[in-house]
């Protein structure tokens, strides 16, 4: 059996039509086939390579500390210089308010870190949350999603969450002094890429301190430079009390983490004592290469490079239904079925793009922030006489 054979025989699926681009390797902006076909990532294995595949500053981080020690103690015990450095570089980039960062695997994983350190933190139980959004798949994680159809047959969920319309009012005049915390995305990934204004962010945030509630934001796909900024509240000037992330943050190594203040975080650590524990987070290869990817984003001044790449998609697509903010964006194409051709067009033009779980009459838009004008202008070319070939 070949390769192809043995991954449909052998490993779990999640759909009954996967890709099947078989991945020699990666460099750049590149994935490479055995038979050495190029395909230009247009999606960055969603949101994950922000920096690049491969990129040399990474995988020379991670080969170091692999050489020097991996796993040596659950989280929280230990002081291990790359959780230490990459903790402290990440709270001088978010501020006072933001500076104990709990590291953990995967965005899930920061989720549900969050909601439990929002009940533990106010006594309370009720979470507000938000339609279409996507936090992600386990089971707390779910229950904050707003996607009924992703939660068929793993019911029931976490009691006391309530769902509302994005940018609503309702949302606002629903939190009350019986609500934990309101989780939400600036940034709206899987429903197509829908962005809230600063009106309403500032709105929730006004809210949530009248009433004692902590306002949640989920940047695990916006976060690391995708937007133009290195999160997207810092380009609303509206501050969370915790911040979750992850998918960017590794430079393709599995590492997330969820972040607040001292006084918050602190009571994690008592009654019980390892409220919250986890035996890989914070692994210190993984956190070595998501300091050198936050390096390499700050170092080489990435951020100031993504709105002139907006522009790019903007004027390559001119014509279509854009929407996005950075190098997170979402072209409309108004069906499934259009969708899925366009995107097997791009897969034989050498592009690999997407669909969204909760909008799937869009295309995925988010190249790693490392492109080059030529790769976009290439890429966004196959991109559009796709679409146009579909029309």
């Amino acid at each position: 059996m070949d390769q192809r054979q043995l991954f449909l025989r052998h490993v779990a699926q999640t759909s009954e039509s996967p890709l099947l681009v078989e991945v020699d390797r990666a460099e750049g902006c590149y994935i490479y086939s055995p038979d050495g076909k190029r395909y230009l990532d247009l999606i960055s294995g969603i949101g994950v390579s922000n920096v690049g595949h491969c990129a040399p500053e990474v995988v020379q981080a991670v080969q170091a500390q692999a050489a020097r020690y991996m796993h040596t103690m659950v989280y929280g015990e230990f002081v291990l210089t790359p959780q230490v450095e990459l903790a402290t570089l990440l709270a001088e980039q978010l501020g006072p308010t933001l500076d104990h960062v709990y590291f953990v695997n995967s965005g899930s994983e920061a989720v549900e870190g969050a909601l439990k350190l929002a009940k533990k933190y106010t006594g309370r139980q009720e979470i507000i949350a938000f339609d279409n959004s996507y936090h992600g798949s386990t089971h707390g994680a779910l229950s904050v999603t707003g996607a009924p159809g992703l939660k068929e047959g793993f019911g029931p969920f976490l009691p006391g969450v309530s769902f509302h319309a994005f940018g609503s009012h309702a949302a606002i005049d629903a939190i009350g002094h019986e609500t934990a915390a309101v989780i939400v995305e600036p940034i709206q990934g899987e429903a197509g890429v829908r962005i809230a204004t600063r009106n309403w962010l500032f709105a929730l945030r006004t809210r949530c301190e009248i009433t004692g509630t902590l306002l949640i934001f989920d940047e695990i796909q916006s976060g690391f430079g995708r937007t133009g900024d290195l999160f997207a509240f810092q380009g609303y000037g509206v501050v969370p009390d915790i911040l979750l992330m992850a998918k960017g943050m590794g430079g393709g190594m599995p590492i997330g983490a969820f972040v607040s203040r001292q006084e918050v975080m602190g009571v994690l650590t008592h009654d019980p004592v390892l409220g919250h524990i986890t035996t890989f987070g914070g692994h210190p290869v993984n956190c070595a290469a998501s300091l050198a990817t936050l390096r390499k984003i700050l170092g080489e001044r990435l951020l100031e490079r993504v709105p002139m790449l907006e522009r790019i998609i903007r004027e390559e697509l001119a014509g279509y239904e854009v929407r996005g903010k950075g190098l997170l964006c979402a072209v409309e194409l108004g069906s499934f079925e259009r969708v899925l051709s366009v995107i097997a067009r791009c897969l034989a033009g050498g592009v690999l793009t997407d669909w969204f779980l909760h909008c799937n009459t869009a295309v995925r838009i988010a190249p790693p922030l490392v492109i080059s004008e030529s790769e976009l202008r290439a890429g966004m070319k196959v991109l559009a006489d796709a679409i146009r070939a579909e029309a």
